[in-house]
């Protein structure tokens, strides 16, 4: 049970968050400064933010980068209630880049990456050494990280390998048996325990991706799956909140409007689960992996354009005291 079961899960769920964790951090520094002047400059309707925000969470692989930095921004009275909306709506489409990518089956493909990727980290090192600082070309530096960021996404793949591979083992574990007759029975308890471990672990993504190693194996249905990613856009939340305590009263909003959002959205689409299956079995009939991503995907598109008109309600300018 140990040697099949706890080990390569804890290795496996361990090098998904570090892989992700690096991608986050490397490509931050990279496109991090730049990033704060676009968001600023670049969000002047609620339909901006929106892009914008699906475009830095697609670039940062990461939406509670966005969100924190956005939360900031709306403190600072940079940005307006109705922007950051946008913004925020925008967060829940880009961070479903990470997951699609998994779903193309590119795991096999995670130690060649990673060896590349260090090959190339390497040969930027070298150079770097070998030149004064001044003289190092900007291209290398922006190589040296995007190297880094590619060695995390290598990392994301080999432990979405290693969770695929526990599949048959939890299939033959009677509690975590009972435990997905009792979520196939009743999805809330998928979207209960889905929400609870985001929020443990702060990382959606790597819980979707966990279902989706374990789905691709039958350890879970596809709906279970499913149910667990409606709990996942809510336990996102969490990191957020918190970051918006120590901050003013437009932070804690951009927060409990994300956190609102999500809500209606799990709400919304609960009793849908079969249906939103169903689509997603469209687009991928053999491959419950791949419709667990693209489940969240449409998930998270209808969810934010059907909220971003309210984005445009004249009650956002009158109750912000950053509006101009």
């Amino acid at each position: 049970m140990i040697l099949n079961f706890i080990i390569p899960s804890l290795l496996g769920f361990a090098l998904l968050l570090s892989g992700m964790k690096v991608m986050e951090i490397s490509l931050q520094r990279w496109a991090g400064h730049r990033l704060s002047t676009w968001i600023s400059r670049s969000t002047s309707t609620p339909l901006r933010g929106f892009a914008v925000g699906t475009t830095a969470s697609a670039l940062l692989q990461s939406s509670t980068a966005v969100t924190v930095l956005t939360i900031g921004f709306v403190n600072a009275g940079w940005l307006s209630f109705s922007q950051s909306f946008g913004i925020i709506l925008g967060t829940n489409v880009g961070t479903c880049l990470t997951t699609e990518l998994m779903s193309l089956q590119l795991h096999q493909l995670g130690l060649p990456i990673l060896i590349i990727a260090s090959i190339v980290w390497t040969i930027t090192y070298i150079q770097n050494e070998l030149r004064t600082p001044s003289a190092a070309p900007r291209w290398g530096v922006s190589l040296r990280y995007v190297s880094v960021a590619l060695a995390g996404f290598g990392l994301l793949l080999i432990g979405f390998k290693l969770l695929q591979g526990m599949g048959p083992s939890l299939q033959e574990n009677d509690t975590f048996d009972t435990l997905m007759r009792l979520t196939n029975n009743n999805w809330l308890w998928g979207i209960i325990g889905g929400a609870v471990l985001t929020a443990l672990v702060h990382s959606s993504a790597a819980v979707i991706a966990m279902c989706m190693g374990l789905a691709a194996t039958g350890a879970i249905t596809p709906e279970a799956g499913i149910a667990i990613v409606l709990g996942a856009n809510i336990g996102t939340c969490f990191t957020g909140l918190v970051a918006s305590l120590s901050g003013g009263s437009g932070g804690r909003f951009v927060a409990l409007s994300q956190l609102a959002l999500n809500i209606s959205g799990a709400l919304l689409f609960y009793p849908l689960i079969g249906l939103l299956h169903t689509a997603a079995a469209s687009i991928s009939p053999d491959d419950p992996s791949a419709q667990i991503a693209h489940a969240q995907t449409l998930f998270n598109v209808i969810c934010s354009l059907i909220a971003l008109p309210i984005a445009y309600l004249p009650i956002w300018r009158s109750s912000n005291p950053h509006a101009t």
